[in-house]
Parts: C-alpha cells; structure tokens; sequence
C-alpha cells in the first residue's frame, strides 16, 4: 500500500512538472512574439532614423529627430501629456514656486486650438486685456495650429521686458485682434482676502501653488481676528486653472472634520489612492460658498467637488471646465521632462471629473454689472412702502420684529434693488472696497446675499 502511495505521489509531482514547463513554454513564446512584434516596430523607427541621417538633403541634428519623434509619439494621447527638453523643463519647475518669467497664462488645447483657460490676475497677460476663453491662433505672427501645449508655450517665453504679440479670435467678435504683451516676472499671489463686514468674509484663490492652504489658513484667521468670528465665506475660485494636487487637499482638509476629499484611479481600476480628511479642520462651523465658472479648473474642482458632496459648502456659479485628470512629472536623464497623464480624478460620491465638471448646486449668470445698475436703476417704481413716514403694514412689522430677534442691522435687511439704487448712483472712489466689490461683480453679490439668507434661515430653524 506504501509503495503504492509512493508511486502515485511521484505521478502527479512529475504531472504537476510537465504543466509547469508546458505553461512556461507556452508564456515564453507570447513573451518572444509580443518582443518580435515589438523589436520590428522599433526597427522600422531605426530605419528611418538612419536613412534620414545618411541621405536627407542637408546634416541633420540627431537629438533634434529623437525629441520631436517623442513629441509626435505623445501627441497621439491627450492634450495634457507632454515632453519637455531641458530648457522648457527647468521653466516649468519654476512655475509651481509662485515666480517665474512670463506671459501669466493658462492654456490648453480645445478641438485642436489653443485655448485660455485663465489669465492669472495681475500678470502681464491680465493687464494687457486677455481675457478667458480667447482663442490664440498665432503668436508674434507664426500660427499655433497643430503645436502641442510645450510648443505653443515655448513660442511665447521671451526675455523680461521683451513683447509678444498674440493674435486672438474672442467670441462675438467678427475680426481676429492683435494684443501686444510686454513679458514680465509673474509673481503670484494666489490667495486676495477682502472684509465684508458684519463677520463675512471673501477670499479670491487665483491658483494652486506652494503657500496656497498657509495662505488661505493666515486670512482666515486675520478675518477672525479682526471681526472676533465669521458668519460666512465666499471663496472665490472663477477662472483658478488649478495646480498642485497636495494644496486642493490641504485646503479641503481645512473645512472638514470627515470623509473623502478625492480619489484617482488610474489604468488599473484596483489601484485606487483615496485622500480622505485628517479631522484636523478648523474651520467647520460657518456657511461656505464656492463661486465658480466655466474656467475653473483641475485643483480648484478638486476642492469644489470634496466640498460639495460632503455637503460642507454650496457651489454657485457655472459649470466647471472638467479637466480631471492627474499628471505625473518625470525628470530624464538628460534633463528633459515628461508630463504624462496617469489617472483620473473622482469626486467623493464617485463621479469622474473628466470632461464633466463640477455642477453647481445654485447657477448664477454672469451680468455685465454696468448693464445690470442701469437696469436696477429704471426698475421698480415707487410704491406706498417707500415713502418715509408711511403706515407701516402687518407683514412689514414682523419682518422687522424677526430682524430684531436676530440682531440684524438695518442695512442687512435692505432689498438687492434698494442697495443697487443707492450704490448704482455713487462713483467707484466714494465707495468702500465692500460696496466696489458688489456693484462691479453681480455674482459676488449674488452669494453674499445667499450667505445672509442661509444664517436667517438657520437662526428661524432653532
């Protein structure tokens, strides 16, 4: 019976052996067909190269046919990868600091043109008069159609104090214009606190860079400081093309105690890394509103997304640009760069960014604010309530006993067409930088007066 047992155990180790070598075999040859079919492509590609090299018409620099070969290979992905010679490279890893030389724009490729996504405001570009969504179709006369992101970039560096000239296609304008930008060093201030007064608070965030969460943490606190509290906040986040990953989620961490921030999945659907909030957020105990549009973009939808579906803040404005995908930068050896897109970036309900944007939760049309004062200041005729001295009525004197109840001041409670008269009639120097801020941006005022309904609302709840 032993020698049986023996010998059956011998079978089946030797039967396990022969399919161990079978499926070895068998991988090894898949493994030397895909490496032939591999090797045949890069010989066709060495091929080429050497007959360029031997017989093309005049000497040919070698580096030069292997980077543009590189660029022609990953202009076959999407617009966002990109290599970078040394040169461009070293730029670019300026660029995150918060200084560097330049135009002060972010741009992309949209159905094969190139695109602003935002001018970064007070930089060269912004003060020019670019505006988002200007279409450059050729840069100091040589067109940009067909060049890839780097290579549009590169025809617009120039030395500081240098022009360039870009020439534009806007929307609702028949003829191209030519813009001249004097290029300058762009120093970024990514983060611009205005007081509102009575405890609210705006902050504009222009962009993603190193200082963004210390720089947004800092104002807070100095607004806090200043008012003893904050009964709300508006960030500001239209026309923020993005930047670093780590500071969306250190600023998102800042206003919640819990839950995921973002996810990014990349080829492999298994390999999911989650950020999820530290607990550490201070701010957590005042109404937010996020205002953004068409041109936010990347970080900025990062922190709009996280906010929104852990329902710590509202989003008020226009559909977001919908760029939600990761790049990961790799230096080369030989100091060159690759900018290539690795994943994509998922909101915490699990919704995918890419192409879709964020949708506000209130949608607020951009008014032109001139236009808007003077229709505000023919509407609404007089009426028996706004005489002075007038017999008030029933519903009038519970307003104002539900005022008092909650310590509103007299001007909080004034209507949006009243304080539009009053402001509309005045010129911008006898202004206060609230009032400026109000009468020249109609969204703004749109979520400041979101802010104060949001408290009464709250306050009638208890």
């Amino acid at each position: 019976m032993k020698a049986f047992a023996q010998k059956w155990k011998t079978f089946i180790l030797a039967f396990i052996l022969i399919l161990a070598l079978f499926i070895m075999a068998e991988s090894g040859f898949q493994i030397r067909a895909f490496a032939q079919d591999r090797y045949a492509d890069l010989q066709n590609f060495t091929k080429v190269l050497n007959l360029v090299e031997q017989y093309y018409v005049e000497e040919v620099d070698t580096k030069k046919l292997l980077y543009g070969a590189i660029k022609g290979m990953l202009r076959e992905l999407d617009p966002h990868t990109n290599f970078m010679p040394p040169d461009i490279f070293k730029d670019f890893e300026t660029e995150t600091t918060g200084e560097f030389g330049g135009l002060g724009i972010e741009i992309s490729v949209q159905n094969g043109i190139l695109t602003i996504i935002s001018p970064i405001e007070d930089t060269p570009a912004w003060e020019a008069g670019i505006k988002a969504g200007d279409k450059v179709i050729a840069v100091d006369g040589n067109s940009t159609k067909g060049l890839s992101l780097v290579e549009a970039s590169q025809l617009m560096r120039g030395k500081k104090g240098s022009k360039v000239i870009l020439r534009i296609v806007r929307d609702n304008e028949e003829e191209p214009r030519d813009i001249t930008i004097t290029r300058g060093s762009v120093k970024i201030k990514s983060v611009k606190y205005t007081d509102l007064e009575d405890g609210y608070a705006y902050i504009k965030i222009t962009s993603f860079i190193e200082n963004t969460a210390k720089d947004l943490e800092k104002a807070i606190d100095a607004h806090i400081k200043n008012n003893k509290r904050v009964d709300g906040l508006i960030i500001d986040m239209r026309r923020n093309p993005g930047g670093l990953l780590d500071q969306a989620v250190k600023v998102s961490d800042m206003f919640l105690k819990e839950g995921t921030i973002v996810s990014t999945i990349g080829r492999n659907k298994k390999d999911k890394e989650v950020s999820v909030a530290t607990k550490k957020g201070r701010f957590t105990d005042f109404p937010v509103i996020i205002l953004v549009n068409e041109y936010t973009a990347s970080a900025s939808e990062i922190v709009s997304g996280a906010l929104q579906d852990n329902k710590r803040a509202l989003i008020a404005g226009q559909r977001t640009f919908g760029k939600g995908s990761v790049q990961s930068v790799v230096k080369l050896g030989d100091g060159s760069g690759l900018k290539l897109t690795v994943a994509r970036y998922y909101t915490p309900s699990g919704v995918s960014i890419q192409a879709e944007g964020i949708r506000p939760d209130i949608e607020i049309d951009d008014v032109d604010p001139e236009a808007f004062a003077k229709s505000v200041l023919k509407s609404k005729p007089t009426r028996e309530k706004d005489i002075a001295g007038h017999l008030k009525g029933d519903r009038e004197k519970d307003t104002e006993k539900a005022q008092k109840k909650l310590d509103l001041k007299p001007k909080d409670s004034s209507n949006a067409l009243a304080w539009w008269k009053d402001v509309g009639n005045k010129k911008d120097e006898n202004l206060t930088t609230r009032e400026k801020l109000f009468k020249n941006d109609y969204q703004v005022y749109q979520c400041f007066s979101y802010l104060k309904a949001w408290k009464t609302l709250k306050a009638l709840a208890r």
